[in-house]
């Protein structure tokens, strides 16, 4: 675990391709064979630390009030999402940019995670099973928040709380359009 929180520093401050596992190796404190033995290559290493940051992001994002209403909730989980981000923005830009990000196991990855974060939003919304219309409607904000994210870490001319309550406003819409689309589904508008 030490070995993974040190390469997300590390790949949150310089590219993928500007850390050599030597400099891992000596930063760690092991030698470059004990490092090679748990992670077979740089890449093996790098998708384990994509992994690793990943669950660490989503259990760090969750709200620790439940009693919170929900649009708190939420407000809260984009503002420890946005920290998240910022804190780690070299590495969150090269995952979702592509970079090694188009490598097939950090797309997984990227993939389960937000379908993790669906099915969380979906349940939110009183949804068990998913219904096309709203699981379209949150995959799509997902893809907004990412996109607004990286706009957010080149720019820096929104302020986070700002930004926060813009994504707020947009998942609302989009469910309230889902609603719109889909009564049977028994959500009350938003």
């Amino acid at each position: 675990m030490q070995l993974l929180a040190l390469g997300v520093g590390l790949f949150s401050e310089r590219s993928y391709d500007d850390v050599a596992i030597d400099e891992i190796a000596a930063r760690a404190g092991v030698s470059r064979g004990l490092l090679y033995h748990y992670f077979p290559s740089k890449r093996d290493f790098y998708v384990e630390t994509v992994r690793w940051a990943a669950e660490q992001m989503q259990a760090e994002v969750e709200p620790e009030d439940e009693t919170l209403a929900p649009i708190d909730r939420l407000r809260e989980g984009l503002d420890r999402y946005l920290g998240f981000v910022e804190r780690h923005a070299q590495a969150y830009a090269t995952v979702l940019r592509s970079g090694i990000g188009s490598d097939a196991e950090v797309l997984a990855i990227v993939e389960a995670t937000r379908a993790g974060i669906t099915s969380r939003l979906l349940e939110g919304v009183g949804l068990a099973t998913p219904r096309p219309h709203f699981r379209t409607a949150i995959r799509g904000w997902i893809g907004m928040v990412e996109g607004a994210s990286l706009d957010w870490l080149d720019h820096r001319d929104v302020r986070r709380a700002d930004l926060v309550e813009v994504l707020a406003a947009a998942l609302a819409a989009a469910i309230g359009a889902a609603v719109t689309l889909d009564p049977g589904a028994g959500v009350p508008p938003r």
